[in-house]
């Protein structure tokens, strides 16, 4: 009969220190790619959410009201006006003006006009670049021939 040799399976001091270290380096590696992979899934939910809500105040007796939706799609401004009571039928010039109501300045961006209280218009500008030109408002006006007449108007804040 042959003897065996037996074989020593306990670990040595030097591979255990080896085993413990791998293994924090593993979990500190595992964390931080979680915590980064978490952190950008933030900051682009962040950037999907950026809208503006502007109500739209009746102006000149006009009883037309609103709201403008400024909301960012593809790094542009796609701005919605929704008008009630406004004339059936008539084209409403709209725009965005430097200043406040009820006094706005010039107009800074033309929007579609409206038509039966409905606009839509998207803008060369994100919602951060339009932002950062404040003070500004939403400007509906009684019609072409009668442009000078403010019917709604409503700032834009932050």
């Amino acid at each position: 009969m042959t003897a065996r040799k037996k074989i020593n399976k306990k670990p040595t001091p030097s591979s255990e220190g080896t085993i413990f270290v791998l293994s924090v380096a593993l979990v500190i590696a595992i964390g931080t790619f979680l915590f980064l992979s978490s952190r950008q899934k933030e900051t682009i939910k962040v950037a999907e959410k950026k809208e503006v809500t502007v109500m739209l105040a009746s102006e000149n007796n006009s009883s037309e009201t609103g709201t403008a939706f400024l909301k960012e799609a593809d790094g542009k401004v796609v701005v919605t006006l929704a008008v009630e009571n406004s004339p059936k039928g008539v084209t409403q010039p709209a725009h965005i003006h430097t200043g406040t109501c009820p006094n706005p300045g010039e107009v800074k961006y033309p929007l579609n006009s409206l038509v039966d209280g409905k606009s839509e218009t998207t803008l060369n500008v994100s919602v951060n670049d339009l932002l950062s030109q404040m003070p500004l408002a939403v400007n509906v006006h009684k019609s072409v021939a009668k442009a000078k007449v403010s019917v709604s108007c409503g700032d834009i804040a932050k």
